[in-house]
């Protein structure tokens, strides 16, 4: 038996799977459903969403514009951390999850609504990461998880049921990729990517070129930073979100930042994901190049210890856990005198290091140099060698 629900909001995006759920949810709870988009970059996808909303039955809709909210306060502190999730994924959609919940939330309280919903599948990681969000900020609150409820389990019958129901989408069954937007990045999932042997076809991406028709003249930039944070490109200071679509712009141009990969999902199984994440991939190489300018060595080794975890918090959804606020807090301590300008050529796919320079810089050419000096005793290394050979060497000793 279900609960009888009076009111729910769903985060909507006007895709497949939230058109048909907003026409599922008002059919099989008899509800009154509130539909929510965040505006996280998905630029043109919001066209006409307040009207193909309220067509399919929702009673009211947001539609609200978190790009500086998102680049600012979920972005940057991830990129602050240099999280990659498995060696390649800088995690754009898994930083979106707790900003949507966080948002859904609020509206929920403010509607006076007494459940949630969203589109994520039983097989997903997107379900983890809303519905921990859902919880941590509102533990009392209902969820609705129709992908865990309906007898739909497969695109087939979504679209099969959006042509009965006469919900206008955009997927077909030709090209069912399942695709994910925001200023972060843009994922593809599904359809002929589910074969890992097959490569991505060329027409399915959006915010790249491929690196064979990138321009074949290179681009240099600088970014500066302050306290781990991008601040200004080629000397001119932008906000967080204008910097990142910025990048976006000029990394895509030139080919930066695919990634095709098979990750390990939290729920246990593996999938393949193709992301093109342009401005994210930028940021991410100029990061770690101050850093090894500026960061002290057992730091900077310690910090990246670490990196593996956060990556993993934020992957699995706990962004809202104690342990990932835990982490923040030494990430950006770390951060203090991450500042500095570096200077990078963007040529087909590549991000090329021209540069760097910091007034915390910790890189001394004095001690530093191959030539002649006078603050270095080279003969001081034998005894350093010889301490540190020294279990190795009791080791090894005859008896």
């Amino acid at each position: 038996m279900r609960k009888k629900i009076k009111k729910v909001v769903l985060a909507y995006s006007g895709g497949l799977d939230t058109s048909v759920i907003l026409k599922w949810l008002i059919k099989e709870y008899q509800c009154e459903v509130i539909c929510f988009a965040a505006d996280l970059g998905q630029a043109e996808e919001l066209d006409g969403l307040e009207e193909k909303a309220k067509k399919t039955g929702a009673s009211k809709i947001y539609i609200d514009d978190l790009r500086e909210e998102f680049v600012r306060d979920f972005v940057f502190p991830m990129l602050r951390a240099n999280a990659v999730y498995e060696g390649s994924y800088l995690l754009g959609t898994s930083i979106a999850r707790p900003l949507i919940a966080k948002r859904q939330i609020e509206i929920a309280k403010q509607e006076g609504a007494d459940a949630v919903a969203h589109g994520a599948t039983g097989k997903g990681n997107d379900q983890v990461r809303f519905e921990l969000t859902y919880y941590a900020l509102n533990p009392s609150i209902e969820v609705i998880a129709p992908w865990r409820e309906w007898t739909l389990n497969s695109r087939e019958h979504l679209i099969r049921y959006a042509e009965e129901h006469h919900i206008p989408i955009t997927v077909t069954a030709q090209k069912p990729y399942s695709s994910d937007r925001n200023l972060l990045h843009m994922s593809h999932e599904g359809g002929i990517l589910e074969d890992p042997w097959l490569p991505p076809p060329e027409d399915m991406f959006v915010l790249t070129v491929s690196p064979e028709k990138a321009p074949d003249k290179p681009e240099m930039i600088e970014i500066e930073y302050q306290s781990g944070n991008p601040v200004k490109i080629d000397g001119k200071s932008m906000s967080p979100h204008a910097l990142l679509d910025h990048l976006n712009r000029l990394g895509g141009k030139h080919g930066i930042g695919r990634v095709d990969l098979v990750e390990n999902r939290f729920v246990g199984m593996k999938s393949r994901g193709v992301y093109e994440t342009p401005g994210g991939t930028i940021l991410h190489v100029a990061h770690r190049v101050i850093e090894s300018l500026t960061l002290d060595r057992e730091v900077l080794h310690l910090r990246d210890q670490l990196i593996p975890q956060y990556a993993e918090l934020v992957y699995y959804g706990f962004w809202y856990a104690p342990e990932r606020e835990l982490l923040q807090n030494f990430m950006d301590e770390a951060q203090k005198n991450v500042s500095g300008i570096v200077r990078l050529k963007l040529f087909k796919g590549n991000v090329v290091v021209l540069g760097r320079k910091s007034e915390h810089s910790l890189f001394n050419k004095d001690l530093a140099t191959f030539e002649k000096d006078s603050v270095y005793n080279q003969a001081d290394a034998g005894g350093f060698i010889k301490l540190n050979a020294l279990r190795l060497r009791i080791k090894n000793l005859k008896p």
